[in-house]
């Protein structure tokens, strides 16, 4: 039985210290920089109760080793008829967090039908196909960089680098990968960001979801007229050699779940790998040195700022006790990536320092852990580890143009960034 909001206590805050009666913690739609909340959270323990968006019921795992364990346990599903206010209605249609539930493709899928979905996009996500993008992922970004420089030349010095650089790198490869012509991109970002957004109306939430559907069944359709060598032509024969392989309406949610994820996780990633260096110029120069490599900064930035904090939605079949706190059957539990990079019983005394000579003694889960192990994980590695590397050897002084702290937090919970990210690229090494 999934537990009712009179459950959990809301204080607005989730400040309750008693572990025989928690208090939920009532999740910001508005998202914000999840780090001081976790470190609230955590001192209660590995997994939370919450209250989502519409006053749903909810757990949260932000532990390392909790979310682990979680993320593989046998008895934990993705399918949404383990929902179980959503299997009795209680659910509404404008639900903000709706889609993550009940998009059909790989994400929301179990057992076979999670292997059959896999299994046809998982030969285009090998790391050694993967590295055959290496060329074109390079000459992305030296296009990225000359424009960064004339644009930095026509503004006083000032690049709002996440626009310009950060988003359109991981958005044209994807949608090289899947065959997305040019004329739907920027609409499918502004789709997208609607789509994941947690702090939405239900008609926005509900009309946007209906766009990005037609959209993509565009996408579809011009793809089916044109086959081409891409994904989404792939895709397209493997259903119609056999019917039953993909249905239209997995096709769908599957570039869904690629083109959001395919773009919005390494936007996210560059852009706070590049305020982490910013904001640590001591780690900057042991790059630069040579001393660590562009991996190892990817690496930590992916540990200590994970560009997804808590993702929806896994359900237990079964009441589970997970570090000593009971999640029930049917619950919607949230995976707390931001917090389990920085959990100090895993990370060590310093988890909240940033430090790219971390020895990787236990590794991060920000790309996910058991049968749902992030699939563009070697992609969102190449692609930040690629970008960084030639955006701080082409502007090595580059900075930030307004503090930090002054930069708008990403809306919604579920992405962890900024909004915007205004620099100041200094000199280009290439005009020296």
């Amino acid at each position: 039985m999934t537990p009712s909001p009179s459950d959990f206590p809301d204080t607005g805050t989730g400040t309750g210290t008693d572990a025989a009666n928690p208090v939920a913690h009532r999740i910001d739609p508005a998202g914000g920089c999840p780090h001081a909340r976790n470190a609230r959270l955590m001192e209660r323990g590995a997994v939370a109760p919450v209250v989502l968006p519409g006053d749903v019921p909810g757990m949260l795992v932000l532990g390392h080793d909790a979310l682990k364990e979680f993320l593989a346990h046998p008895d934990v599903a993705k399918d949404a008829r383990h929902f179980t206010a959503l299997a009795e209605d209680r659910i509404p249609p404008g639900w903000p967090l709706r889609t993550f539930a009940t998009v059909r493709g790989m994400t929301t899928a179990d057992g076979d039908d999670h292997r059959r979905l896999r299994s046809l996009v998982s030969r285009a996500f090998t790391v050694r196909r993967v590295e055959g993008l290496r060329p074109r992922i390079e000459r992305l970004v030296d296009e990225l960089l000359d424009g960064v420089a004339r644009q930095a030349a026509a503004d006083d010095g000032v690049v709002e680098l996440r626009s310009r650089f950060a988003l359109p790198l991981p958005m044209r490869v994807i949608c090289e990968l899947f065959g997305v012509d040019e004329e739907f991109r920027g609409r499918l970002h502004h789709l997208s960001s609607q789509v994941v957004a947690t702090d939405t109306t239900p008609e926005d939430s509900l009309a946007a979801n209906k766009e990005m559907v037609a959209a993509l069944a565009q996408v579809v359709a011009a793809r089916a007229k044109a086959p081409g060598d891409d994904l989404t032509s792939a895709l397209i024969a493997a259903r119609e050699e056999d019917g039953d392989r993909l249905s239209q309406e997995e096709l769908i949610g599957t570039l869904i779940l690629f083109v959001i994820a395919g773009h919005e996780t390494t936007l996210n990633l560059v852009t706070n790998a590049v305020r982490a260096l910013c904001g640590h110029r001591d780690q900057l120069a042991l790059v630069r040195a040579g001393t660590v490599t562009w991996t190892d900064v990817v690496e930590e930035t992916l540990r200590w700022d994970s560009p997804v904090s808590y993702f929806p939605f896994r359900y237990p079949t079964r009441d589970l006790t997970v570090d000593g706190t009971v999640i029930p059957q049917g619950t919607p539990v949230l995976a707390g990536y931001s917090g389990a990079g920085r959990d100090r019983s895993a990370h060590g005394p310093d988890a909240d320092r940033f430090d790219v000579t971390r020895p990787a003694k236990t590794r991060h889960l920000s790309l996910g852990h058991g049968a749902h192990y992030c699939l563009g994980a070697p992609l969102a590695r190449l692609e930040a580890t690629v970008a960084l590397e030639r955006l701080f050897a082409r502007f090595p002084d580059l900075d930030l143009a307004v503090p930090d702290e002054e930069l708008p937090a990403h809306a919604g919970f579920v992405g962890n960034s900024v909004r915007r990210l205004p620099v100041r690229p200094g000199p280009d090494a290439e005009n020296r």
